[in-house]
């Protein structure tokens, strides 16, 4: 085979470059025609705090220690081809609303490869940052130690989807015999940009496994944490899920959908034409209210949301509780080809298991109801394995500039990973589900 030549540019800003090329590389097939777009999906269901009467359950267990399921996986989220965050209307969302750029800490360096005729062959979202925030993972003991040792830590090159840890594709580049080649042109594509730009290190994160294979084979370390992600496993409706429970897991989690409502609350499903600005400014006020509580500074400007539901309304799904007339509370989440991803919760009212009812069994009924193979709900989180939502492993990539970093941390992270990896094993025990 003859390899590629390519010519790597740095693209300041997406507005630079035709949303239909981007797309080209950032989604697959499914992304072009998105089977579960669900533009124009009208009011939603009555929200059902126990579901539907009608399945059958199954048998109880024998007892309730036998809860066992499968193997801790790897966050299997590479298969969504119509990964919503890779598009461009959400990263040039997220520019034009000055979420990112100007004094954000988030500058983006996006990396673009052509070949000999000037074709767009390959892409990898990156930005220059001076802070670490909004990137879920965590590096601050790293700049600590930088500092500590005389070195200046920022800036570092981020490959990343800002604000948003879902796993997905960072290498973009389309099947094609030369595939390879092109990724790994990327990611010396960015140890150059890296030099170019004095930054210290490189971090790839949210990574699928295929990714991780060409950071790796450049010399990247890796680094593994963990989500919590519902897997739909053939269950077909939210009752039919309930009735995988244990019997006391199950009897908790009714009651707590029933207390989310109690209080005369109803529960709205919006996407597509159904999404207004009346709704994003209610949103925002929830989020501006929890996030001030949680980070100090939310990250999203209201203008994002405004972008966001003018470019890309079928891949968004709200759900907004009311209650007396007026909304009180809200959860966003992005619809992929399989998987539903939840993303910002916030309130202004705050009752008893309202979070866990719209970020994560609204999320499943939603997913059932449609088809979709799974749920992400965001970052971190322990209490969403007694909610149905299992460990899954998460992958980094990480290269430092400094040869005697770079061995330090390769030691750290061995350790890291073999804690990670035990922790998985015992989280695993914890899922209410039962012996089939």
């Amino acid at each position: 085979m003859t390899l590629p030549r390519l010519t790597v540019e740095i693209l300041p800003s997406l507005d630079g470059l035709p949303a239909a090329e981007w797309d080209a590389l950032s989604q697959g097939p499914a992304g072009t025609e998105n089977p579960h777009d669900s533009s124009g999906l009208s009011i939603p269901p009555e929200s059902r705090p126990e579901g539907s009467s009608h399945a059958p359950e199954r048998p109880e267990s024998a007892s309730e220690d036998d809860e066992s399921g499968p193997e801790v996986a790897e966050s299997p989220s590479e298969e969504d081809e119509a990964n919503p965050f890779l598009t461009h209307a959400f990263l040039a969302s997220l520019e034009r609303s000055g979420s990112v750029g100007g004094r954000t800490g988030w500058t983006p360096l996006h990396l673009v490869a052509r070949d000999e005729q000037e074709r767009l062959v390959g892409a990898v979202p990156a930005y220059a940052k001076s802070h670490s925030r909004g990137e879920y993972v965590f590096d601050h003991a790293f700049a600590e130690a930088y500092i500590r040792a005389g070195e200046r830590y920022y800036p570092k090159l981020q490959v990343s989807v800002p604000f948003t840890p879902a796993t997905g594709r960072r290498l973009l580049v389309p099947a094609r015999p030369d595939a390879e080649p092109i990724r790994a042109g990327l990611v010396s594509g960015l140890e150059s940009l890296r030099q170019r730009i004095n930054a210290s290190s490189v971090h790839a994160t949210f990574l699928t496994p295929r990714d991780r294979a060409t950071f790796l084979g450049q010399g990247y370390l890796e680094r593994n944490d963990q989500q919590f992600h519902f897997d739909a496993a053939g269950y077909r409706d939210f009752d039919d899920f309930l009735a995988s429970l244990a019997s006391r897991k199950r009897k908790v989690l009714k009651r707590e959908r029933r207390e989310a409502l109690a209080n005369g609350i109803t529960v709205e499903w919006l996407t597509g034409s159904d999404l207004s600005e009346a709704h994003w400014d209610a949103f925002f006020e929830f989020y501006m209210e929890t996030g001030s509580r949680k980070w100090g500074t939310p990250y999203l400007t209201r203008r994002f949301f405004s972008e966001i539901g003018q470019a890309m309304p079928g891949k968004i799904l709200l759900m907004m509780a009311k209650r007396a007339g007026r909304y009180v509370a809200g959860a966003l989440n992005f619809i992929g080809d399989n998987t539903l991803y939840g993303r910002n919760w916030g309130a202004i009212e705050h009752h008893p298991f309202l979070h866990f009812e719209l970020c994560y069994y609204q999320a499943i009924d939603f997913a059932l109801s449609r088809g979709l193979a799974r749920v992400e709900a965001g970052a971190q989180g322990e209490h969403k394995l007694a909610r149905g939502y299992r460990p899954v492993k998460t992958i980094s990539a990480h290269r430092f500039a400094d040869p005697r970093f770079q061995r330090a941390v390769a030691d750290y992270l061995r350790h890291e990973r073999a804690h990670v990896d035990a922790m998985q094993e015992e989280l695993e025990a914890l899922t209410p589900f039962r012996n089939a």
